[in-house]
């Protein structure tokens, strides 16, 4: 067992190597942002400082349709940490980014009446439009998390929770990983190894790619099976589009990993079911920030170094010593 951190709110750090302080830092705090629905997709816009997220799925699982729904919500801190509703249907909204032009980018799940995608809002008009919906003609399962590289592509995991979940059809494609390139329009599977895809982040140089696998938990909420992968898996990323030479990073415990981010030193970090874990580039765990129950988190905030976590109920934030990588600061072309 590592060493421990308590605060009047009660524990929120555990340590199990000394470089773990680093990640803290000196000027560490942890405090609840706002009480509300918050489960996925957390982005944090620097320019108007806010932070996106979408909520706990709600509605009724009717046969016919799967019913369900998801909202698309902001924190405004410059309005007292206020929340404000962005887009109240949201075809079953799941992760979310930034592309390169600064506007969102959601994984949309769908459901048994209106197709997956991947698409993209306006922040000022809230207007949005697809940006990939199918493969070669086939519609996508249930677009989980997605990440934005610096030459534009559009990467994202498609596993079949839906189905599982009763909200979507049976699929008509396999669990896996894609790239998009929108100078193209050619949508193109890089991973095929995972039951369930789930979160996924590159390194700060994007020449590795880390791809977690919640397949043990089932996706009806209840049933987890420890047998089934919990596990992040990395990557070599070749000419900016291949992935090759996969390995084992880490396997995550309790729980599962679903949230993935790294930080600009390429530590990795990973949610679980007791917090948000950090591992070395190397894959040793140093940390972990205690947020039970978190699902997504991001690195927000002017410089970057505070980790705001989505706990179903709540948002938490964590000032870090750590700044969080990604950033893009000019467009590339893909090939």
């Amino acid at each position: 067992m590592g060493k421990a951190n308590t605060h009047c709110s009660g524990q929120t750090w555990v340590q199990y190597a000394g470089s773990f302080e680093d990640v803290r830092g000196p000027d560490y705090a942890y405090w609840v942002v706002a009480e509300t629905d918050a489960h996925e997709g957390p982005v944090y816009v620097r320019d108007t400082n806010e932070l996106y997220f979408t909520s706990v799925p709600a509605g009724t699982n009717i046969p016919i349709t799967g019913f369900k729904e998801v909202a698309i919500r902001k924190v405004c801190f410059d309005d007292d940490n206020s929340v404000k509703t962005v887009r109240g249907r949201s075809n079953m909204a799941n992760g979310m980014t930034m592309d390169l032009a600064g506007q969102l980018v959601i994984c949309e799940q769908g459901s048994k009446t209106e197709r997956a995608r991947i698409s993209r809002m306006n922040r000022a008009t809230r207007e949005h439009e697809t940006i990939v919906d199918e493969w070669f003609g086939l519609t996508f399962n249930s677009p989980n998390d997605v990440v934005v590289k610096s030459d534009g592509t559009v990467w994202f995991t498609d596993p079949s929770y839906g189905f599982h979940q009763g909200f979507k059809d049976a699929p008509l494609i396999g669990n896996y990983v894609y790239r998009f390139c929108p100078s193209t329009g050619q949508t193109t599977v890089v991973a095929d190894s995972f039951i369930r895809p789930n979160g996924l982040a590159f390194s700060p140089d994007e020449t590795v790619l880390y791809i977690n696998d919640s397949a043990a938990i089932l996706g009806d909420g209840a049933s987890y099976d420890v047998t089934m992968p919990h596990h992040i898996k990395a990557f070599d990323v070749l000419d900016g589009r291949h992935l090759h030479n996969e390995r084992l990073f880490a396997v995550v415990s309790p729980g599962i990993p679903d949230g993935m981010k790294t930080d600009t030193q390429g530590r990795v970090y990973s949610s679980s079911f007791s917090g948000v874990k950090v591992y070395s580039p190397g894959g040793d765990l140093l940390g972990e920030i205690l947020a039970e129950g978190v699902a997504n988190f991001t690195f927000g905030g002017p410089e970057n170094n505070i980790l705001y976590m989505c706990v179903d109920n709540a948002i938490i934030a964590a000032r870090l010593a750590a700044t969080g990588a990604g950033d893009h600061n000019s467009p590339g072309i893909c090939d």
